[in-house]
């Protein structure tokens, strides 16, 4: 979204070049040539009193006066806009927007977050982490000015807009996360992001438990209720303690080596084909295979050790994140 600053420069633009043309046309109405009006109109904005080519009759003097008043004011608009713009940093921000939007430009599989709030801002970071390329859709100037303290790659505009997705890389990116608070606009955007990209994986935040065939009707994949997830996690640390800890260790990262992965495994890896029994990911690099999703398949959650890998296959491990490195390199994934 445009800044105040910019939207008063421009309408300045605009009213100056619409009392340029009544002024001309004017003139010209009057018998002058095309050339004299040009002239004239520019030194009664310029208010430098060089004269008038012409005699001025009494109309014509109210004419001018009038056009002398609306031009000036349009000027000084124009100025004050200006002025603005330096003053709130414009300039440096808009170099900084259009840097952006080239390097959206040559982004592919990329991951689209609606909302710099705080599941935008906690989203954003993990991204970060996992070194996944984003973009932060965001109209609030505060958290426009958090988002670029950070270095993140952002747009100043409304998620809700359509522009603004396509300015996002909707049509080449791999997946849609909306966070906004409202769960209109989550609709909205969700329905807005399926119809640019068929094929987008949609994420959708939602605050009540109705909204949600909602947005799954308006084509999210899935659907994320924070204050449903909240409670249910409290009960389970009521009557699941133990459980609930080693979720927190793996998820919340409390131990930084471990971590849980998600692994798609290349079609010319030389995993393909071996069995679990044989790639003894256990034994060779501490790792667990937690589940493994087939292509077109349903996820098999601790598949057993016939279980053989597929190019193109989803294998969620849990280990620590050397090892899971180690495992990445070995078998080129």
């Amino acid at each position: 979204m445009m800044s105040s600053a910019i939207k008063r420069f421009q309408r300045g633009l605009i009213a100056l070049a619409v009392i340029s043309l009544v002024g001309v046309v004017g003139y010209r109405l009057a018998g002058w040539s095309l050339l004299d009006s040009v002239y004239m109109v520019s030194m009664v904005f310029s208010t430098v009193g060089l004269g008038s080519p012409y005699e001025l009759g009494p109309e014509l003097k109210i004419f001018t006066t009038l056009l002398m008043i609306f031009g000036v004011a349009a000027v000084f608009y124009i100025v004050g806009g200006l002025l603005q713009m330096m003053f709130e940093g414009e300039i440096n921000r808009a170099v900084g927007m259009r840097r952006a939007s080239r390097e959206i430009e040559h982004l592919h599989g990329h991951v689209i977050i609606c909302g710099f709030g705080r599941m935008g801002e906690i989203l954003a970071r993990e991204l970060q982490r996992q070194k996944n390329q984003f973009v932060i859709l965001e109209k609030d100037l505060d958290r426009v000015a958090e988002a670029a303290a950070l270095k993140y790659l952002l747009i100043d505009d409304n998620a809700t807009e359509e522009d603004a997705l396509l300015s996002a890389g909707i049509t080449r990116a791999k997946t849609l996360v909306t966070t906004l608070p409202g769960d209109a606009d989550n609709v909205f955007i969700t329905l807005t992001a399926r119809n640019l990209n068929p094929d987008i994986k949609i994420i959708a935040r939602g605050e009540f438990p109705s909204t949600e065939k909602k947005l799954l009707q308006a084509g999210a994949d899935r659907v994320v209720l924070p204050a449903a997830a909240g409670a249910m996690r409290m009960a389970a640390m009521i009557t699941r303690p133990s459980a609930v800890e080693l979720i927190e260790v793996v998820a919340g990262r409390q131990i930084s080596e471990v971590e849980v992965d998600e692994l798609i495994i290349p079609p010319g890896s030389p995993l393909v084909g071996m069995s679990i029994r044989e790639s003894q990911p256990r034994a060779r690099h501490g790792l667990l295979i937690v589940a493994i999703r087939l292509p077109g398949g349903t996820l098999e959650f601790n598949p057993g050790g016939d279980a053989v890998f597929q190019g193109s296959a989803n294998v969620v491990v849990m280990g620590r994140a050397d090892d899971v490195d180690r495992f990445r390199a070995e078998y080129h994934i």
